[in-house]
């Protein structure tokens, strides 16, 4: 769905963007993270084709953004962090003016509307003039309008920025009802739990260079070393100690104050639970230990930034 090749950003001696190689597949949801002046927002900017790159290119839909800037536009939906609205307008006007720039004959823009609307709890203030609506819902409609031309990329810079808890909740209703339509959704935020939670994949930035790319396991593995595995069991932990002890992949091991073991694993954790289960060991829980995304990012982007995201 969508490749960077060696994407760079200069302004004048300033490197904004350094050589980005990034891959995101087809119908997921991927996590764009870095502090302020990592370099998010111009790469976003330049892959909705609204700045040119200095280097390097990228394809969407093998679509190469440089030479067919046009065709680009018609597969992606782009919500910046900041955006405009036109007061004057009601809410069902704003997006039929967005879909008349696209192209869209009447009655798909009503239709379009209408299912928009609907998904992004808006149906009820469609003639509602756009200066009205409160923060969250005018980001709510900006979203819409992203989707007025059914994109199959879907680029969202800080779309949950200023809202509070209720309109995030809703935001992030919509984001899951768009990854089950098997949009690809490229999003951005200062918010890393809900990221952590939301999405499939994500990448790190920093200084313009990319740090990680992968899952949250393919994170925990690349930034501290493999997740451990927790271990409850009901009883004395004995025999489970020496089962683990006597398996092969298990590195290390330990008991911590609540009693639970805590296991560096490489292997089959599914053949390794049924070691456990087959020598009698009551297990209670077996889980890897999730990976905390706001630690990690205060790991590795550990300087100050600047104000460009």
């Amino acid at each position: 769905m969508l490749k960077t090749v060696n994407l760079t950003k200069r302004y004048g001696a300033f490197t904004a963007l350094d050589g980005l190689n990034l891959e995101i597949p087809t119908g997921v949801l991927h996590g764009f993270v870095g502090p302020n002046g990592a370099g998010k927002t111009t790469t976003m900017r330049i892959l909705a084709t609204l700045l040119p790159a200095t280097a390097g290119t990228a394809y969407i839909d093998d679509v190469d953004i440089a030479l067919n800037p046009r065709q680009v536009r018609r597969i992606v939906g782009y919500m910046p962090d900041f955006f405009g609205v036109y007061d004057g307008l009601k809410v069902v006007e704003y997006l039929d003016f967005y879909g008349s720039c696209y192209g869209l004959g009447y009655a798909e823009r009503q239709r379009m509307a209408e299912q928009l609307l609907e998904l992004v709890m808006l149906s009820d203030k469609r003639n509602a003039y756009v200066d009205t609506l409160s923060r969250g819902m005018k980001q709510r409609l900006c979203l819409a309008r992203s989707l007025i031309h059914d994109p199959s990329l879907i680029i969202l810079d800080e779309p949950a920025s200023g809202m509070d808890p209720r309109a995030r909740a809703e935001m992030k209703g919509i984001l899951r009802t768009l990854k089950s339509l098997d949009k690809t959704v490229l999003i951005s935020s200062h918010i890393l739990p809900e990221l952590s939670e939301l999405c499939d994949s994500l990448s790190i930035i920093d200084r313009g260079r990319l740090i990680f790319s992968g899952n949250m396991d393919e994170l925990g593995r690349h930034m501290r070393g493999d997740t451990p595995l927790v271990v409850c069991v009901d009883g004395d932990t004995d025999e489970a100690v020496r089962l683990l002890k006597e398996t092969q992949g298990v590195t290390g091991l330990e008991l911590d104050e609540s009693g639970a073991l805590r296991v560096a694993f490489e292997g089959d954790e599914v053949a390794l639970l049924r070691r456990l289960v087959n020598g009698n060991v009551r297990v209670r829980d077996f889980h890897r230990t999730p990976v905390n995304l706001e630690a990690v990012f205060m790991e590795v982007t550990n300087h100050d930034g600047g104000d460009e995201g």
